[in-house]
């Protein structure tokens, strides 16, 4: 299992170094989201149809995946092709290294969050659907409802000339600061908790995933980015302050605080 792990990670690798060049001598930023969804869905598809006789469980975990990342895909080409560019990059587009690193990351973050599909792609399963996978394939759909949502109002919301220089606090965005981000996770955890009842004690290793994806969100490349966007842009708003003084930071439930 572990050479398979190491082959995927090469192959992971190998996609992302491919479009970072592309990226690099092109200077452009339209090809890096894109590439990080699609990569989910190449590799998902390889594994599916390497592996000698899928039975449903896996095909449906599949699919789950394939959703996931076509929805992403498709929200963050049109959003790229709208903005032009992703400002993230202003300070290393031109850094040859300090762009590797990036890509380099975005590798390493894609092999992590796929870990349990890889696992659970690779091993014989019968074909008869756990209890609680069922239950994880609702939480998944409803996280990718969650977070389709919130990336739809936003989008909807930054259209509206009006709505210029403001932020949003309205759909799921009045109960959280983060929604999408929510389902992102949940939608991670739900993939794990599809796979748990195939777990042996050594698999469970594959537990990395959902927390990896957790760690960027929360704690790296995320919500700590935003909000220090926010905290500079609105410091002296004193509504900016009020909304975030009484908004939740993730999960999308109303706050005793409003």
């Amino acid at each position: 299992m572990m050479q398979i792990f190491l082959n995927i990670f090469l192959y992971i690798f190998l996609i992302q170094i491919f479009f970072f060049i592309i990226a690099y001598v092109f200077k452009t930023d339209k090809l890096t989201d894109l590439t990080y969804s699609l990569t989910f869905i190449i590799i998902t598809l390889f594994m599916l149809m390497s592996h000698p006789a899928p039975t449903l469980p896996q095909i449906v975990l599949s699919v789950l995946v394939f959703l996931w990342g076509i929805r992403l895909a498709l929200y963050l080409f049109q959003r790229i092709l709208k903005i032009g560019k992703d400002d993230r990059f202003d300070k290393i587009r031109i850094n040859f290294f300090k762009f590797l690193g990036f890509w380099s990351l975005q590798a390493l973050t894609v092999w992590a969050v796929l870990l349990p599909t890889i696992y659970f792609l690779s091993i014989p399963i019968k074909s008869d659907i756990k209890p609680v996978s069922i239950i994880a394939l609702f939480i998944f759909l409803l996280a990718l409802t969650i977070e389709t949502l919130a990336d739809y109002q936003k989008y909807i919301f930054k259209l509206d000339p009006k709505n210029k220089g403001k932020w949003i606090s309205t759909g799921l965005w009045k109960y959280s600061r983060h929604p999408n981000y929510f389902g992102e996770i949940l939608c991670w955890w739900s993939i794990f908790l599809y796979i748990s009842p195939y777990l042996s004690v050594s698999s469970n290793i594959t537990i990395i995933g959902p927390i990896f994806i957790t760690i960027m969100i929360l704690f790296v490349s995320g919500v700590p980015l935003l909000e220090k966007k926010y905290d500079q842009r609105y410091k002296n708003n004193t509504d900016y302050q009020k909304y975030k003084n009484t908004t939740r930071l993730i999960t999308p439930f109303p706050n005793s605080k409003n």
